[in-house]
């Protein structure tokens, strides 16, 4: 799935790169987004890529020290930048907790940063427990704000301290890519497929796609309906 992934994810880069002058991609973290952007690391190797019409930004980072091997974007920014050569000032990563009183700061900041910026594709995994970005069922960081970002604290995942995207900030991405491998996330993917409600899977999509990337094992759950191959 990682190499389907990858290679529709380039395909799709390169060929907005030729109707407009920037890119916005919104990544995510987690094993199956890592997996992804090692082979999407291999295949831009000699494709049309323009790295230079590229801007990175993140749906959720954990709030630990910049050089915290934990940090989603240092995963994410270690694989890509062996083949793609993107500028510092074009990779907006969320602030670490160095020299931040919280990460309700840090939120603030990257809430500034990110103004109105709408992200062009949207990459989102999905927790066994139906979770999104640092959006938790049954958790404060599920309940409405205004706020575009938001500081997530006691977090029923480790590290308990995390910075996200607002479900509203998500949604209001043109295309959204979500994510799943392995039969421990069948059980979320149905019930966000179903739109349930009560848990933060079910309440994402972009503007103008959602597509849903699966093995056998995440898409087990689901009726026949659903069935396709790549």
């Amino acid at each position: 799935m990682s190499r389907v992934v990858a290679a529709r994810l380039l395909a799709r880069i390169v060929a907005l790169q030729r109707t407009q002058d920037t890119v916005h991609l919104c990544l995510t973290g987690g094993g199956t987004a890592n997996a992804m952007y090692e082979r999407l690391a291999e295949l831009a190797d000699g494709s049309e890529l323009d790295a230079s019409k590229l801007q990175l930004w993140w749906g959720n980072e954990h709030f630990v020290p910049a050089t915290d091997p934990e940090r989603n974007s240092l995963q994410a920014i270690s694989r890509l930048a062996r083949t793609v050569s993107i500028k510092s000032a074009d990779t907006h990563m969320m602030a670490a907790q160095d020299g931040r009183k919280d990460s309700q700061e840090s939120a603030a900041e990257y809430e500034e940063e990110l103004g109105e910026t709408l992200f062009d594709i949207t990459l989102l995994g999905i927790g066994k427990d139906g979770h999104v970005a640092s959006i938790f069922p049954g958790h404060p960081s599920f309940e409405p704000t205004s706020r575009a970002v938001i500081g997530v604290e006691d977090s029923p995942k480790s590290p308990t301290e995390r910075i996200s995207l607002t479900i509203p900030t998500l949604n209001r991405g043109n295309e959204m890519w979500i994510m799943a491998t392995g039969e421990g996330k069948a059980d979320a993917v149905a019930r966000a497929l179903d739109g349930d409600e009560t848990i933060p899977a079910g309440h994402v999509h972009g503007r103008t796609a959602t597509l849903w990337y699966l093995d056998a094992g995440a898409a087990a759950g689901l009726p026949a309906q659903y069935s396709c191959t790549f």
